[in-house]
């Protein structure tokens, strides 16, 4: 986008907002979090520093925190559109009610700016107090104004002209009223896909586990039927919500991370604070949902909750640690469709799955390798692992799918079998179809042609689809 600034413009200073203008996240936001990502309970403490006002909060957060400044996601267009301002000689200023601490390397980062206003610890820099310091720079003289929210409107109502960058729900309409909007900049997606996309609905697929025990009892009725669909919404729920606390701590390495960076929280386009509430609202949604089911199913989810929490905020920096709880995430799923149903689960069935998602967690693992290694990179941000250990995983990726087979076939010659199916040694089928998608997993790792996720990539990947249609039909035939 090409604009032509006028001699008028050029002599009237530009003042530009920081949070969700400059930048599309909330540096008071990001700062908070890291804090207690760092150290929880400073939490009660962040509580007590707000009683001293918002700016002492900022400053005494600023003062503990080190934000990597350089990934903060920019409202490039908008980012643009300064450059061209500011190789047109117009002056050009940062104003904002984050603190001096934070908003200085930002400033520092573009070098557009000719001067920063900011918070100090006594005044914060916002509204009222934003455009006082405004006037006294401009000596009463036109200024125009960038900013992103309804705290910005007394600032509007005196400057010239006014740009309008992500603006909230009717931030747009309420800038006009007080003054000439010459531009809107908003590179943000519709909101339900970034909701959509930031509870990985997809990832409810692996819900489907729940209903596995169902399958092997051969406990088909409609009381089943509908325990197990509720289940399967409770588990969903609640694993959406970890999902966006995973995201949350791990910003930092996602936003360096080649693809993890179109994330919503990583690209800016849903912020921390309505983040946190819908991850609340989710959370308590499936636990509610569970206790409807059974008090058991309840504990089971509430197991499933306290693995994946002690995971993301601990054990997924230290290596073997975090794959083994990721395989012991997948195989809680189908202790939990026992719970529902009430049915024995067989030692059969959780050492296939312990081995199986064992090799789908280093898989994970390993394509992160494998894409470090492209980037030139040591090893995977936030994790325990080094470019050198890529073949050790994939030796204990590969040897645990092809154990999931044995223990496959161990069950097919197995007495176990002979009750539930009517021509059981068509099983054996199942045998090589599961070497050859556990093999292929592989190689395409190797190649640097799997997903982040194995699943995604499965459900992509129409050689997985005709494994896993080929296994379902040899099933139905066995029974």
């Amino acid at each position: 986008m090409t604009l032509v600034t006028s001699d008028t413009d050029r002599s009237v200073p530009l003042f530009v907002d920081l949070d969700g203008t400059l930048i599309k996240t909330d540096l008071l936001a990001e700062s908070a979090l890291a804090l207690v990502k760092q150290a929880p309970w400073m939490i009660f403490v962040m509580g007590i520093w707000l009683l001293r006002g918002k700016a002492h909060l900022k400053a005494r957060i600023a003062e503990r925190v080190s934000l990597e400044i350089d990934t903060l996601p920019l409202q490039n267009e908008f980012v643009a559109y300064l450059r061209a301002q500011h190789a047109s000689g117009r002056a050009i200023h940062l104003a904002t009610a984050s603190d001096a601490c934070l908003a200085q390397p930002v400033a520092d980062r573009l070098g557009l700016f000719q001067s920063v206003l900011c918070s100090d610890g006594k005044r914060n820099l916002r509204s009222e107090v934003k455009l006082a310091a405004i006037l006294k720079i401009t000596n009463g003289s036109p200024f125009d104004y960038a900013g992103n929210a309804r705290a910005d409107f007394p600032i509007w109502a005196r400057a010239r002209q006014a740009i309008v960058v992500n603006p909230g729900s009717g931030v747009a309409h309420g800038a006009r009223q007080r003054t000439e909007v010459t531009q809107i900049f908003d590179d943000r997606p519709p909101l339900w896909r970034i909701w959509l996309k930031q509870t990985r609905l997809h990832q409810w697929m692996k819900n489907l586990l729940i209903g596995v025990p169902l399958l092997t009892s051969h406990a088909f009725n409609t009381s089943n039927l509908m325990a197990v669909a509720l289940a399967f919404i409770a588990f969903g729920l609640v694993a959406s919500a970890t999902y966006m606390l995973n995201d949350l701590l791990d910003l930092a390495s996602d936003r360096r991370h080649p693809r993890k960076c179109r994330r919503p929280f990583a690209a800016g386009n849903l912020g921390i604070v309505p983040g946190c509430i819908g991850m609340v609202l989710l959370l308590l949604g499936g636990l509610f949902l569970a206790a409807s089911i059974s008090l058991w199913f309840l504990l089971a989810l509430l197991s499933y909750l306290a693995l994946t929490l002690s995971y993301s905020l601990y054990f997924k920096t230290y290596v073997l640690i975090d794959v083994l709880l990721l395989a012991l995430l997948y195989t809680v799923r189908i202790i939990a469709g026992a719970i529902v149903i009430n049915v024995d689960i067989s030692s059969w069935l959780l050492a296939f799955s312990m081995f199986t998602f064992l090799s789908l967690a280093l898989v994970k693992r390993g394509a992160e390798l494998v894409t470090m290694e492209k980037l030139e990179r040591e090893g995977a941000k936030g994790r325990d692992y080094q470019l050198s250990d890529a073949q050790a995983i994939s030796s204990m990726g590969i040897s645990a799918g092809y154990l999931a087979a044995l223990v496959l076939a161990l069950y097919v010659d197995s007495p176990a079998v002979i009750g539930h199916y009517s021509h059981p040694r068509l099983l054996w089928l199942l045998c090589p179809l599961m070497l050859y998608w556990t093999s292929r997993l592989w190689i395409k790792t190797s190649r640097g042609e799997m997903h982040d996720d194995p699943l995604v990539f499965s459900l992509r990947d129409r050689g997985s689809w005709i494994v896993f249609v080929a296994m379902a039909i040899v099933t139905f035939i066995a029974i």
